[in-house]
């Protein structure tokens, strides 16, 4: 008789491993470059980014930059930055996608507030100050998720306070 083995596959989860996974800071500020930096405008020197190009589709554009500019806010909460810098960052994406929301003169705003380059610039200073000592609570957590649901909720209220503005002008356009 034949002396047999079964060999049975091992399963690994690679999922817990990419939650404890935090981006590197290299790939945080790629991103921030890539949204508010990455094209030179020959003779002005001048650099525009995607949240500038985004900012010239009205409504959606800036909601779309705004979310980006929120994931390094989570990378920042998870690296464990303070409240107070969290709220700066947040404060900087607010700034950014409201008056950015106004036709024309938000899309110049656009080009010189460079919301997300300040927010890896606070996140940097934070790093250097801190080097990881500090970790993550459930208040941190809550903090976070109140920050985003705030920034959130403004982002879709100003939509459809765009939205509702525009289909009054149109009404009034066309109605004559």
């Amino acid at each position: 008789m034949q002396n047999t083995t079964i060999i049975e596959p091992e399963l690994i989860d690679k999922r817990s491993e990419r939650l404890d996974e935090t981006p590197s800071l290299a790939q945080v500020k790629m991103l921030a470059q890539l949204m508010d930096s990455a094209i030179e405008i020959p003779g002005l020197r001048i650099r525009v980014g995607l949240d500038a190009l985004l900012g010239l589709v009205p409504g959606a554009g800036d909601l779309v930059s705004s979310f980006a500019s929120l994931y390094i806010v989570q990378v920042a909460h998870r690296i464990g930055v303070s409240r107070l810098t969290l709220t700066r960052m947040t404060f900087n994406i607010l700034c950014d996608w409201i008056v950015g929301s106004i036709p024309l003169a938000g899309d110049v705003f656009d080009i010189f507030w460079k919301a997300n380059q300040k927010n890896v610039k606070l996140l940097l200073e934070h790093e250097a100050a801190v080097a990881g000592a500090r970790r993550s609570k459930t208040g941190d957590w809550l903090f976070l998720s109140l920050l985003i649901a705030i920034s959130v909720t403004v982002l879709v209220g100003s939509v459809f306070i765009s939205l509702f503005i525009l289909s009054r002008l149109t009404r009034w356009i066309f109605a004559e």
